[in-house]
């Protein structure tokens, strides 16, 4: 890449691995544009990543990222939805040869690619520059103010500061992070007149200083919307993965005043995902956190209303109205309700597992901790694909990766295609019939101890870093004695209901349950929440989807 200089110009950066070309194009771009924006070149994806990391810790921006799809290593199309990441508001241009159109169309959903080039584009005063003119006009047409930062200063092995860090980057809140024992971190708890004994200290835009706040007082004092804005609903959504997503878009859009509430934060276990491969229209996959994250915006886009840090704890039912209630006594009213508040992780159970989950023993991805694997020995507990994408992802930092699995093959409960990734990468190793029975460490993580299942032994092993997918329960207590469920949780629905034709206990109509109406009429079950659901992103949309539909035939019947 070309050297950097200190600048406040917004960049065009533009990528090729051949150098004639990259020297090429960057030329034109400078003729064109060099005296209003640094034209920033490189000649591979991970270059250009790096690159785009410098800019966006040196606060500046990027206006146009022009990359070729045909690189080694990185395609385009990957490359720029990294990109994303980085500098969301910058325009995206894909550099293509004829051939390659098919890929270049498809990138329009991957990427929401913005236009795509074909090679040659000489002449750049016809094929090039109107193109980026375009760009760079429709790039100068968006707000692209940065949000204030949120402040968190904590240790690295308090379990709360893990869990803040964890719902803000989830909930898509910017912000920076502290050490206690950093120079910076001492002064801020200072500031607060703070010990720094309690953590962690979160510091909001306004400057308040708040010490280890719960969910809801963060998600408050971080702007976050906590509380509906109205009284009742024509749908109230439980639960805000895949399905209850797909369901506040689908109800926002036609014309249902809708909402949704969820616990923690939108995208549910799949928005924890680093990776997914097999969702159908994103060939290149996708991160959940990126699916879930466009879901989000669509939804609120058609009206639909997002509110955080509710847990539902009560449903009641009085006459044609239904009402979710919560801890603190409030509720939300609703005609219709669709139960999407999927699944929780099973815990591991034994010896110093409880006493050390977020201080080395961690519930899902948590990505938020990925970085901090940096050349060490890892360990991931469980078996199936969130498992497999979790090594996967962690392998990109850490020295190496340990996947226990109880079972004695990884492809009884993972998918062929991430099979084959796991087992061929270099820097993952696969331990079968295997089980993690207890954990130590002073503060934090530093032992596990293995159990064979085949020769009965056990085998102490360094670990300061432990990812525990075994599996999940649903989260329906709070619908006992109200909503049939079967002998795991899982809420039963339509056919499900049925026994030996006979409509379910309780049931005060004079037709047979939707397909997926629970035993409540009017409340609705999708996704993994239902029983004998697909357990996968897709069939969890399309239930989504589905269960608006049936809002609509129940509620033109009231």
């Amino acid at each position: 890449m070309e050297p950097t200089v200190a600048t406040t110009r917004p960049a065009i950066v533009t990528v090729d691995d051949d150098p004639g070309v990259s020297r090429a194009v960057a030329r034109d771009l400078r003729r064109r544009y060099g005296d209003r924006y640094r034209i920033v070149r490189a000649e591979s994806g991970a270059e250009t990543l790096d690159a785009l990391r410098e800019l966006a810790l040196r606060g500046e921006d990027v206006a146009v990222v022009l990359a070729d799809h045909r690189m080694p290593g990185m395609t385009g199309v990957e490359l720029l939805e990294q990109a994303m990441d980085l500098f969301p508001a910058a325009r995206r241009v894909l550099l293509t040869a004829y051939a390659d159109t098919e890929a270049a169309i498809e990138a329009i959903n991957v990427v929401d690619l913005d236009y795509y080039l074909l090679k040659p584009w000489d002449p750049p005063e016809e094929k090039l520059y109107p193109v980026v003119d375009a760009q760079l006009e429709a790039w100068s047409a968006t707000d692209r103010r940065r949000p204030a930062e949120t402040v968190v200063v904590g240790h690295r092995w308090s379990a709360r500061s893990s869990q803040v860090r964890e719902f803000l980057a989830r909930n898509r809140v910017p912000y920076r992070w502290y050490p206690s024992e950093s120079a910076e971190g001492a002064r801020l708890l200072t500031a607060a007149q703070t010990d720094g004994e309690t953590l962690p200290l979160v510091v909001t835009p306004e400057g308040e200083a708040l010490v280890a706040p719960d969910d809801a007082t963060l998600a408050e004092r971080v702007g976050l919307a906590t509380r509906p804005t109205a009284d009742f609903y024509d749908l109230v959504v439980v639960g805000g993965g895949p399905a209850g997503l797909s369901a506040a878009l689908y109800g926002a859009s036609e014309g249902l005043r809708t909402v949704l509430v969820e616990r923690t934060a939108t995208g549910g276990q799949a928005g924890q995902s680093s990776r997914i491969d097999n969702y159908l229209g994103f060939p290149d996959g996708i991160s959940g956190a990126q699916l879930a994250e466009r879901a989000r915006r669509q939804a609120v886009r058609f009206g639909a209303e997002i509110v955080t840090t509710r847990d539902a704890v009560e449903l009641d039912v009085e006459g044609p109205a239904r009402s979710v209630r919560f801890p603190d006594g409030t509720s939300i009213d609703a005609h219709t309700v669709i139960l999407a508040s999927g699944v929780s992780y099973r815990l591991l159970d034994g010896p110093g597992l409880g006493d050390l989950v977020g201080r080395g023993v961690f519930y899902g991805s948590a990505l938020t901790e990925a970085t901090a694997c940096h050349d060490q020995e890892v360990y991931v507990v469980g078996g199936a694909n969130s498992a497999g994408q979790a090594a996967l992802y962690l392998a990109r930092e850490a020295k190496r990766v340990t996947l226990v699995v109880r079972g004695d093959a990884l492809a009884r409960s993972m998918s062929s295609y991430l099979v084959e990734q796991v087992e061929a990468h270099p820097r993952v190793r696969v331990l079968t019939r295997t089980e993690v029975v207890s954990a130590s460490g002073d503060d934090h993580l530093e032992h596990l101890e293995l159990h064979d299942v085949d020769t009965g032994t056990t085998t102490r092993v360094e670990c300061g870093w432990a990812f525990v997918f075994i599996g999940a329960a649903p989260r329906t207590d709070w619908l006992d004695g109200v909503v049939a469920r079967d002998p795991r949780g899982y809420v039963l629905a339509g056919p499900d209901l049925l026994r030996d034709g006979a409509l379910p206990a309780g049931w005060s109509l004079d037709r047979p349950p939707y397909h997926l109406e629970t035993s409540v009429p009017g409340v609705f079950a999708a996704g993994d929440v239902r029983s004998e659901s697909a357990k996968r992103v897709a069939s969890a949309v399309g239930e989504g989807a589905m269960a608006v539909m049936l809002v609509h035939r129940y509620l033109e019947q009231l």
